[in-house]
């Protein structure tokens, strides 16, 4: 069994955001990168697959620059077995979902995994735009994945519940908690990520179909106005003519 797993390169949740004075890019500067919690869910679950099955492989794709190694060597550390880089910047989600694709094509993986969405833009797009490219299933968001032999058995967030199906392989699938205990990596992972493979290729494709106007941080919050418990007219007029929320 063949895993592809694709991860993003993201801010860690305690970055101050700022953008270039232009504010069309986000500002790297001093900013500690993660890989994306939501695919470390899909990296985990893949590792215990393959274990289970005493065969397999997992690989780790990478849409992104140079920058990005760092988190690729850290998913070889907690078990992937080989990384791709595609050499180019994620500019938008068809772009990134076109590279996976022409990946997953040529390696004719079983099974492509990823995260729900990842915590920097909360697109919840590319899972569904590689498995139409590839004209293959896609299952999102999974809390559940099993397998036996070429099936697999998914648990999936519905409104109101929880929906299990079952699909074949080939086949896409986004992942969220409680999927699994995402792993962190021990010292021997560590040391013999440094050898594994890490292949870098160029990117296809026309580039990315959409781009940036602007980025703008939301209003700062303003101060607390207390009102007096008697005061309930003074609190109607402000919800109504201030905070116009009724």
């Amino acid at each position: 069994m063949k895993f592809l797993v694709c991860i993003s390169n993201v801010p860690d949740t305690t970055t101050k955001i700022t953008f270039t004075p232009d504010n069309k890019e986000f500002n790297k500067a001093g900013v500690q990168f993660v890989i994306n919690p939501w695919d470390e869910y899909a990296l985990t679950r893949a590792i215990e697959l393959k274990e289970a099955q005493g065969s397999g492989t997992v690989t780790v794709l990478n849409v992104g620059e140079a920058d990005t190694e760092p988190n690729i060597r850290k998913a070889l550390a907690i078990g992937a077995d080989d990384a791709i880089r595609v050499n180019a910047a994620p500019k938008d989600a068809y772009f990134v979902a076109e590279q996976i694709a022409a990946i997953a094509k040529e390696g004719a993986y079983d099974v492509i995994l990823m995260g729900k969405e990842s915590i920097d833009y909360n697109g919840f797009q590319v899972h569904g735009m590689v498995g139409e490219m590839l004209g293959i299933p896609t299952v999102a968001p999974a809390m559940k994945l099993d397998m036996s032999a070429n099936t697999a058995t998914l648990e999936r967030e519905i409104e109101g519940g929880k929906e299990i199906v079952e699909v074949n392989t080939p086949f896409v699938a986004s992942c969220q908690q409680p999927m699994c205990e995402p792993r962190i990596p021990n010292m021997r992972g560590i040391m013999t990520a440094r050898t594994k493979p890490l292949k870098v290729v160029e990117p296809v494709g026309e580039g990315a179909r959409t781009s940036v106007a602007e980025y703008a941080l939301p209003p700062k919050k303003q101060g607390v106005k207390l009102i007096p418990a008697e005061s309930a007219g003074e609190l109607i007029k402000l919800l109504r003519n201030e905070a116009k929320v009724i």
